[in-house]
Protein backbone atom coordinates (compact mmCIF):
# COMPACT_ATOMS: atom_id res chain seq x y z
CA UNK A 1 0.00 0.00 0.00
CA UNK A 2 2.85 2.36 0.87
CA UNK A 3 4.52 1.62 -2.47
CA UNK A 4 1.33 2.48 -4.30
CA UNK A 5 1.04 5.83 -2.51
CA UNK A 6 4.69 6.67 -3.22
CA UNK A 7 4.29 5.75 -6.91
CA UNK A 8 1.17 7.89 -7.23
CA UNK A 9 2.85 10.84 -5.53
CA UNK A 10 5.95 10.55 -7.68
CA UNK A 11 3.97 10.47 -10.90
CA UNK A 12 1.91 13.53 -9.99
CA UNK A 13 3.27 16.86 -11.19
CA UNK A 14 2.79 20.22 -9.51
CA UNK A 15 -0.14 22.43 -10.54
CA UNK A 16 0.74 24.83 -13.34
CA UNK A 17 -0.35 28.44 -13.46
CA UNK A 18 -3.42 29.54 -15.38
CA UNK A 19 -1.08 31.58 -17.58
CA UNK A 20 0.69 28.39 -18.63
CA UNK A 21 -2.61 26.68 -19.40
CA UNK A 22 -3.82 29.63 -21.47
CA UNK A 23 -0.53 29.69 -23.33
CA UNK A 24 -1.03 26.06 -24.33
CA UNK A 25 -4.57 26.90 -25.43
CA UNK A 26 -3.27 29.82 -27.52
CA UNK A 27 -0.79 27.57 -29.34
CA UNK A 28 -3.63 25.20 -30.19
CA UNK A 29 -5.80 28.09 -31.41
CA UNK A 30 -2.99 29.35 -33.66
CA UNK A 31 -2.62 25.90 -35.22
CA UNK A 32 -6.38 25.75 -35.78
CA UNK A 33 -6.29 29.13 -37.55
CA UNK A 34 -3.72 27.70 -39.96
CA UNK A 35 -5.93 24.75 -41.00
CA UNK A 36 -9.13 26.81 -41.40
CA UNK A 37 -8.67 27.65 -45.08
CA UNK A 38 -8.32 24.01 -46.06
CA UNK A 39 -12.07 23.72 -45.40
CA UNK A 40 -13.54 27.22 -45.43
CA UNK A 41 -11.46 28.55 -48.34
CA UNK A 42 -12.49 25.75 -50.70
CA UNK A 43 -15.69 27.43 -51.88
CA UNK A 44 -13.67 30.21 -53.58
CA UNK A 45 -11.78 27.74 -55.78
CA UNK A 46 -14.83 25.81 -57.02
CA UNK A 47 -16.07 28.26 -59.72
CA UNK A 48 -12.58 28.61 -61.24
CA UNK A 49 -11.98 24.85 -61.20
CA UNK A 50 -15.34 24.36 -62.93
CA UNK A 51 -14.61 27.08 -65.48
CA UNK A 52 -11.13 25.76 -66.25
CA UNK A 53 -11.92 22.07 -66.61
CA UNK A 54 -15.67 22.04 -67.36
CA UNK A 55 -16.54 19.44 -64.71
CA UNK A 56 -19.99 19.54 -63.10
CA UNK A 57 -20.18 21.10 -59.65
CA UNK A 58 -21.31 17.95 -57.83
CA UNK A 59 -18.25 16.04 -59.07
CA UNK A 60 -15.94 18.82 -57.92
CA UNK A 61 -17.59 18.95 -54.50
CA UNK A 62 -16.70 15.31 -53.92
CA UNK A 63 -13.21 16.66 -53.25
CA UNK A 64 -14.65 18.70 -50.37
CA UNK A 65 -16.54 15.67 -49.08
CA UNK A 66 -13.40 13.51 -49.21
CA UNK A 67 -11.50 16.22 -47.33
CA UNK A 68 -14.08 16.24 -44.54
CA UNK A 69 -14.28 12.43 -44.45
CA UNK A 70 -10.55 11.99 -44.02
CA UNK A 71 -10.35 15.01 -41.72
CA UNK A 72 -12.85 13.38 -39.37
CA UNK A 73 -12.88 9.60 -39.71
CA UNK A 74 -9.18 9.20 -38.93
CA UNK A 75 -9.28 11.51 -35.87
CA UNK A 76 -9.84 8.58 -33.43
CA UNK A 77 -6.66 6.92 -34.75
CA UNK A 78 -4.76 10.20 -34.51
CA UNK A 79 -6.30 10.73 -31.06
CA UNK A 80 -4.96 7.36 -29.92
CA UNK A 81 -1.46 8.46 -30.98
CA UNK A 82 -1.94 11.74 -29.06
CA UNK A 83 -3.15 10.00 -25.89
CA UNK A 84 -0.19 7.60 -26.09
CA UNK A 85 2.70 9.70 -27.46
CA UNK A 86 1.65 13.31 -26.92
CA UNK A 87 0.37 16.06 -29.24
CA UNK A 88 3.64 17.28 -30.79
CA UNK A 89 4.34 14.51 -33.32
CA UNK A 90 0.75 14.36 -34.59
CA UNK A 91 0.54 18.12 -35.22
CA UNK A 92 3.97 18.12 -36.89
CA UNK A 93 2.97 15.38 -39.33
CA UNK A 94 -0.39 17.11 -39.83
CA UNK A 95 1.30 20.32 -40.93
CA UNK A 96 3.44 18.47 -43.47
CA UNK A 97 0.40 16.68 -44.93
CA UNK A 98 -1.61 19.93 -45.15
CA UNK A 99 1.14 21.55 -47.20
CA UNK A 100 1.49 18.52 -49.48
CA UNK A 101 -2.28 18.33 -50.05
CA UNK A 102 -2.70 21.82 -51.43
CA UNK A 103 0.56 21.54 -53.36
CA UNK A 104 -1.03 18.58 -55.16
CA UNK A 105 -4.14 20.71 -55.82
CA UNK A 106 -1.90 23.36 -57.35
CA UNK A 107 -0.74 20.91 -60.03
CA UNK A 108 -3.86 18.74 -60.45
CA UNK A 109 -5.46 18.48 -63.89
CA UNK A 110 -7.94 15.67 -63.14
CA UNK A 111 -10.72 15.16 -60.64
CA UNK A 112 -8.73 12.30 -59.10
CA UNK A 113 -5.85 14.71 -58.60
CA UNK A 114 -8.06 17.06 -56.56
CA UNK A 115 -9.54 14.12 -54.68
CA UNK A 116 -6.03 12.95 -53.72
CA UNK A 117 -4.90 16.44 -52.70
CA UNK A 118 -7.94 17.01 -50.51
CA UNK A 119 -7.65 13.55 -48.92
CA UNK A 120 -4.05 14.22 -47.88
CA UNK A 121 -4.92 17.72 -46.65
CA UNK A 122 -7.88 16.23 -44.78
CA UNK A 123 -5.71 13.70 -42.94
CA UNK A 124 -3.32 16.49 -41.94
CA UNK A 125 -6.03 18.93 -40.88
CA UNK A 126 -7.81 16.23 -38.89
CA UNK A 127 -4.65 15.41 -36.97
CA UNK A 128 -4.23 19.07 -36.03
CA UNK A 129 -7.92 19.61 -35.23
CA UNK A 130 -8.41 16.53 -33.08
CA UNK A 131 -5.16 17.10 -31.20
CA UNK A 132 -5.83 20.74 -30.36
CA UNK A 133 -9.44 20.21 -29.24
CA UNK A 134 -8.50 17.13 -27.18
CA UNK A 135 -5.63 19.02 -25.57
CA UNK A 136 -7.96 21.89 -24.64
CA UNK A 137 -10.38 19.48 -22.99
CA UNK A 138 -7.54 18.03 -20.91
CA UNK A 139 -6.01 21.35 -19.85
CA UNK A 140 -9.36 22.88 -18.76
CA UNK A 141 -11.59 20.39 -16.88
CA UNK A 142 -12.96 23.43 -15.02
CA UNK A 143 -13.87 25.38 -18.18
CA UNK A 144 -14.34 22.61 -20.70
CA UNK A 145 -17.00 24.26 -22.86
CA UNK A 146 -15.18 27.58 -23.04
CA UNK A 147 -11.78 26.00 -23.78
CA UNK A 148 -13.13 23.72 -26.51
CA UNK A 149 -15.08 26.67 -27.92
CA UNK A 150 -12.08 29.01 -28.06
CA UNK A 151 -9.98 26.30 -29.73
CA UNK A 152 -12.70 25.47 -32.25
CA UNK A 153 -13.11 29.21 -32.87
CA UNK A 154 -9.64 29.25 -34.38
CA UNK A 155 -10.92 26.86 -37.03
CA UNK A 156 -14.25 28.60 -37.51
CA UNK A 157 -12.98 32.18 -37.71
CA UNK A 158 -9.39 31.53 -38.73
CA UNK A 159 -10.04 32.07 -42.41
CA UNK A 160 -11.92 35.37 -41.99
CA UNK A 161 -8.87 37.56 -42.56
CA UNK A 162 -7.86 35.63 -45.68
CA UNK A 163 -11.22 35.73 -47.51
CA UNK A 164 -10.28 38.85 -49.49
CA UNK A 165 -6.57 37.90 -50.01
CA UNK A 166 -7.48 34.45 -51.34
CA UNK A 167 -10.05 35.87 -53.76
CA UNK A 168 -7.60 38.58 -54.84
CA UNK A 169 -4.80 36.08 -55.45
CA UNK A 170 -7.13 33.77 -57.39
CA UNK A 171 -8.12 36.73 -59.57
CA UNK A 172 -4.58 38.07 -60.07
CA UNK A 173 -2.39 34.93 -60.07
CA UNK A 174 -4.82 32.06 -60.68
CA UNK A 175 -6.24 29.44 -58.36
CA UNK A 176 -3.27 27.04 -58.82
CA UNK A 177 -0.77 29.58 -57.48
CA UNK A 178 -3.14 30.39 -54.62
CA UNK A 179 -3.38 26.72 -53.67
CA UNK A 180 0.40 26.45 -53.62
CA UNK A 181 1.32 29.59 -51.67
CA UNK A 182 -1.41 29.34 -49.05
CA UNK A 183 -0.95 25.59 -48.67
CA UNK A 184 2.80 25.76 -48.10
CA UNK A 185 2.64 28.85 -45.87
CA UNK A 186 0.00 27.48 -43.56
CA UNK A 187 1.63 24.04 -43.38
CA UNK A 188 5.02 25.45 -42.39
CA UNK A 189 3.54 27.55 -39.56
CA UNK A 190 1.71 24.48 -38.21
CA UNK A 191 5.00 22.56 -38.10
CA UNK A 192 6.66 25.35 -36.11
CA UNK A 193 3.78 25.53 -33.60
CA UNK A 194 3.92 21.75 -33.05
CA UNK A 195 7.21 22.05 -31.16
CA UNK A 196 5.56 24.16 -28.44
CA UNK A 197 2.47 21.99 -27.85
CA UNK A 198 2.36 19.83 -24.68
CA UNK A 199 -0.21 17.65 -22.91
CA UNK A 200 -0.90 18.10 -19.17
CA UNK A 201 0.60 15.66 -16.69
CA UNK A 202 -1.43 14.29 -13.75
CA UNK A 203 -1.75 16.95 -11.08
CA UNK A 204 -1.03 19.91 -13.35
CA UNK A 205 -4.69 20.86 -13.86
CA UNK A 206 -7.61 21.49 -11.44
CA UNK A 207 -9.99 18.74 -10.43
CA UNK A 208 -13.49 18.49 -11.92
CA UNK A 209 -15.66 21.32 -10.61
CA UNK A 210 -19.00 20.37 -9.06
CA UNK A 211 -21.83 22.20 -10.83
CA UNK A 212 -25.51 21.40 -10.64
CA UNK A 213 -26.00 22.42 -14.27
CA UNK A 214 -23.12 20.27 -15.54
CA UNK A 215 -23.20 16.49 -15.42
CA UNK A 216 -19.61 15.24 -15.38
CA UNK A 217 -18.57 11.62 -15.02
CA UNK A 218 -15.70 10.68 -12.70
CA UNK A 219 -15.14 7.48 -14.63
CA UNK A 220 -12.81 7.33 -17.63
CA UNK A 221 -14.34 5.18 -20.37
CA UNK A 222 -12.04 3.36 -22.77
CA UNK A 223 -12.83 4.14 -26.45
CA UNK A 224 -14.02 0.56 -26.97
CA UNK A 225 -16.49 1.06 -24.08
CA UNK A 226 -17.74 4.33 -25.51
CA UNK A 227 -18.68 2.67 -28.79
CA UNK A 228 -20.90 0.25 -26.86
CA UNK A 229 -22.86 3.05 -25.17
CA UNK A 230 -26.21 3.76 -26.90
CA UNK A 231 -26.12 7.36 -25.67
CA UNK A 232 -22.96 7.90 -27.72
CA UNK A 233 -24.87 7.00 -30.87
CA UNK A 234 -27.66 9.44 -30.00
CA UNK A 235 -25.05 12.22 -29.79
CA UNK A 236 -23.57 10.95 -33.06
CA UNK A 237 -26.93 11.12 -34.84
CA UNK A 238 -27.58 14.64 -33.54
CA UNK A 239 -24.11 15.76 -34.65
CA UNK A 240 -24.75 14.38 -38.16
CA UNK A 241 -28.09 16.04 -38.75
CA UNK A 242 -26.96 19.43 -37.41
CA UNK A 243 -23.57 19.26 -39.10
CA UNK A 244 -24.95 18.46 -42.55
CA UNK A 245 -26.81 21.75 -42.93
CA UNK A 246 -23.82 23.88 -42.03
CA UNK A 247 -21.45 21.93 -44.25
CA UNK A 248 -23.86 22.27 -47.17
CA UNK A 249 -23.80 26.06 -46.82
CA UNK A 250 -20.01 26.11 -46.24
CA UNK A 251 -19.28 24.16 -49.43
CA UNK A 252 -21.87 25.94 -51.56
CA UNK A 253 -21.92 29.52 -50.28
CA UNK A 254 -20.64 31.03 -53.50
CA UNK A 255 -22.58 28.67 -55.84
CA UNK A 256 -25.79 29.48 -53.93
CA UNK A 257 -25.05 33.20 -54.21
CA UNK A 258 -24.40 32.79 -57.94
CA UNK A 259 -27.63 30.83 -58.47
CA UNK A 260 -29.59 33.46 -56.54
CA UNK A 261 -27.80 36.21 -58.53
CA UNK A 262 -26.61 38.07 -55.44
CA UNK A 263 -22.91 37.16 -55.51
CA UNK A 264 -21.57 40.30 -57.21
CA UNK A 265 -24.10 42.77 -55.79
CA UNK A 266 -22.44 45.44 -53.58
CA UNK A 267 -23.74 45.43 -50.00
CA UNK A 268 -23.11 48.17 -47.43
CA UNK A 269 -23.42 47.33 -43.74
CA UNK A 270 -21.88 49.02 -40.66
CA UNK A 271 -20.01 51.42 -42.89
CA UNK A 272 -18.36 48.75 -45.06
CA UNK A 273 -19.10 47.90 -48.69
CA UNK A 274 -18.26 44.57 -50.32
CA UNK A 275 -19.89 42.25 -52.79
CA UNK A 276 -22.53 40.09 -51.11
CA UNK A 277 -20.55 36.85 -51.34
CA UNK A 278 -17.33 38.41 -49.98
CA UNK A 279 -19.22 40.18 -47.19
CA UNK A 280 -21.12 37.01 -46.33
CA UNK A 281 -18.01 34.84 -46.34
CA UNK A 282 -16.16 37.28 -44.08
CA UNK A 283 -18.92 37.80 -41.53
CA UNK A 284 -19.81 34.10 -41.60
CA UNK A 285 -16.32 33.10 -40.55
CA UNK A 286 -16.17 35.69 -37.78
CA UNK A 287 -19.54 34.65 -36.34
CA UNK A 288 -18.78 30.96 -36.87
CA UNK A 289 -15.73 31.51 -34.70
CA UNK A 290 -17.34 33.68 -32.02
CA UNK A 291 -20.22 31.26 -31.49
CA UNK A 292 -17.93 28.46 -30.34
CA UNK A 293 -16.54 30.06 -27.17
CA UNK A 294 -19.81 31.97 -26.62
CA UNK A 295 -22.07 28.93 -26.54
CA UNK A 296 -19.31 26.89 -24.86
CA UNK A 297 -19.25 29.48 -22.06
CA UNK A 298 -23.05 29.49 -21.90
CA UNK A 299 -23.08 25.69 -21.66
CA UNK A 300 -20.62 25.80 -18.74
CA UNK A 301 -23.27 27.80 -16.87
CA UNK A 302 -26.67 26.44 -17.94
CA UNK A 303 -25.74 22.94 -19.12
CA UNK A 304 -24.89 21.36 -22.47
CA UNK A 305 -28.35 20.13 -23.45
CA UNK A 306 -30.14 23.37 -22.59
CA UNK A 307 -27.64 25.22 -24.77
CA UNK A 308 -28.10 22.72 -27.62
CA UNK A 309 -31.87 23.26 -27.49
CA UNK A 310 -31.44 27.02 -27.90
CA UNK A 311 -28.67 26.93 -30.52
CA UNK A 312 -30.08 24.17 -32.73
CA UNK A 313 -33.50 25.82 -32.66
CA UNK A 314 -31.91 29.11 -33.77
CA UNK A 315 -30.14 27.26 -36.59
CA UNK A 316 -33.37 25.71 -37.86
CA UNK A 317 -35.12 29.09 -37.89
CA UNK A 318 -32.08 30.75 -39.50
CA UNK A 319 -31.89 28.25 -42.38
CA UNK A 320 -35.63 28.64 -43.00
CA UNK A 321 -35.35 32.44 -43.05
CA UNK A 322 -32.33 32.27 -45.40
CA UNK A 323 -34.43 30.12 -47.74
CA UNK A 324 -37.28 32.67 -47.64
CA UNK A 325 -35.34 35.95 -47.78
CA UNK A 326 -31.84 35.07 -49.02
CA UNK A 327 -32.53 36.22 -52.60
CA UNK A 328 -32.12 39.77 -51.32
CA UNK A 329 -28.36 40.52 -51.12
CA UNK A 330 -28.55 42.32 -47.74
CA UNK A 331 -30.59 39.53 -46.18
CA UNK A 332 -28.26 36.99 -47.78
CA UNK A 333 -25.34 38.51 -45.85
CA UNK A 334 -27.21 38.92 -42.56
CA UNK A 335 -28.97 35.55 -42.53
CA UNK A 336 -25.97 33.53 -43.70
CA UNK A 337 -24.13 35.09 -40.75
CA UNK A 338 -26.97 34.10 -38.42
CA UNK A 339 -26.90 30.53 -39.78
CA UNK A 340 -23.15 30.22 -39.19
CA UNK A 341 -23.48 31.72 -35.69
CA UNK A 342 -26.11 29.15 -34.74
CA UNK A 343 -24.19 26.27 -36.36
CA UNK A 344 -20.56 26.57 -35.33
CA UNK A 345 -21.19 25.82 -31.65
CA UNK A 346 -21.52 22.09 -32.39
CA UNK A 347 -17.72 21.98 -32.36
CA UNK A 348 -17.60 23.07 -28.73
CA UNK A 349 -20.81 21.54 -27.37
CA UNK A 350 -20.36 17.98 -28.62
CA UNK A 351 -16.71 17.49 -27.56
CA UNK A 352 -17.53 18.97 -24.13
CA UNK A 353 -20.60 16.76 -23.73
CA UNK A 354 -18.63 13.70 -24.80
CA UNK A 355 -15.84 14.37 -22.29
CA UNK A 356 -18.33 15.22 -19.52
CA UNK A 357 -20.01 11.87 -20.14
CA UNK A 358 -17.03 9.58 -20.71
CA UNK A 359 -14.15 11.20 -18.77
CA UNK A 360 -10.99 13.14 -19.64
CA UNK A 361 -8.29 10.43 -19.70
CA UNK A 362 -9.09 9.34 -23.26
CA UNK A 363 -10.69 12.66 -24.27
CA UNK A 364 -8.80 13.06 -27.54
CA UNK A 365 -9.75 9.61 -28.81
CA UNK A 366 -13.33 9.64 -27.53
CA UNK A 367 -14.06 13.16 -28.80
CA UNK A 368 -12.44 12.06 -32.06
CA UNK A 369 -14.85 9.14 -32.34
CA UNK A 370 -17.76 11.58 -32.03
CA UNK A 371 -16.10 14.04 -34.43
CA UNK A 372 -16.31 11.42 -37.20
CA UNK A 373 -19.99 12.42 -37.36
CA UNK A 374 -18.83 15.48 -39.27
CA UNK A 375 -17.45 13.15 -41.95
CA UNK A 376 -20.72 11.26 -42.10
CA UNK A 377 -22.54 14.58 -42.45
CA UNK A 378 -20.22 15.54 -45.29
CA UNK A 379 -21.57 12.64 -47.34
CA UNK A 380 -24.79 14.64 -47.61
CA UNK A 381 -23.06 17.62 -49.28
CA UNK A 382 -22.86 16.03 -52.77
CA UNK A 383 -26.39 14.72 -52.21
CA UNK A 384 -27.51 18.34 -51.73
CA UNK A 385 -25.88 19.24 -55.04
CA UNK A 386 -27.61 16.36 -56.83
CA UNK A 387 -30.97 17.41 -55.35
CA UNK A 388 -30.33 20.98 -56.51
CA UNK A 389 -29.28 19.89 -60.01
CA UNK A 390 -32.30 17.61 -60.37
CA UNK A 391 -34.85 20.19 -59.24
CA UNK A 392 -33.09 23.30 -60.50
CA UNK A 393 -33.43 25.07 -57.14
CA UNK A 394 -32.25 24.85 -53.51
CA UNK A 395 -35.70 24.77 -51.87
CA UNK A 396 -35.79 21.12 -50.79
CA UNK A 397 -32.23 21.25 -49.47
CA UNK A 398 -33.00 24.20 -47.20
CA UNK A 399 -36.30 22.72 -45.98
CA UNK A 400 -34.65 19.42 -45.02
CA UNK A 401 -31.76 21.18 -43.26
CA UNK A 402 -34.11 23.39 -41.24
CA UNK A 403 -36.23 20.42 -40.17
CA UNK A 404 -33.18 18.40 -39.13
CA UNK A 405 -32.02 21.17 -36.80
CA UNK A 406 -35.42 21.50 -35.14
CA UNK A 407 -35.41 17.72 -34.57
CA UNK A 408 -31.94 17.87 -32.97
CA UNK A 409 -33.07 20.75 -30.75
CA UNK A 410 -35.96 18.70 -29.38
CA UNK A 411 -33.83 15.56 -28.95
CA UNK A 412 -31.29 17.49 -26.86
CA UNK A 413 -33.85 18.60 -24.29
CA UNK A 414 -36.32 15.70 -24.29
CA UNK A 415 -34.04 12.67 -24.76
CA UNK A 416 -30.33 13.42 -24.32
CA UNK A 417 -30.65 15.44 -21.10
CA UNK A 418 -32.54 12.90 -18.96
CA UNK A 419 -30.64 9.96 -20.47
CA UNK A 420 -27.22 11.48 -19.80
CA UNK A 421 -28.23 12.27 -16.21
CA UNK A 422 -28.85 8.57 -15.65
CA UNK A 423 -25.59 7.49 -17.35
CA UNK A 424 -23.44 9.94 -15.35
CA UNK A 425 -25.14 8.98 -12.09
CA UNK A 426 -24.40 5.30 -12.73
CA UNK A 427 -20.75 6.03 -13.61
CA UNK A 428 -20.09 7.77 -10.26
CA UNK A 429 -21.48 4.98 -8.10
Amino acid sequence: MTDMVQTTTASTAARVSDTYRWAQLAIGVAAMVMIANYQYGWTFFVPDIQKTFGWDRASIQWAFTLFVLFETWLVPVEGWFVDKYGPRIVVLVGGVLCAIGWAINAHATTLNGYYLGMIIAGIGAGGVYGTCVGNALKWFPDKRGLAAGITAAGFGAGSALTVAPIQAMIKDSGFQTTFLYFGLGQGIIICVLAFFLLAPKPGQVPNIVANAALLQSRRNYQPTEVLRQPIFWLMYFMFVIVGAGGLMVTANLKPIAVDWKVDAVPVTLVGMTMTAVTFAATIDRVLNGLTRPFFGWISDMIGRENTMFIAFGMEGVGIWMLYLWGHDPIWFVILSGFVFFAWGEIYSLFPSTCTDTFGAKFATTNAGLLYTAKGTAALLVPLANYVQQTSGHWDNVFILAAGANILASLLALMVLKPWRKTVVAQSTI
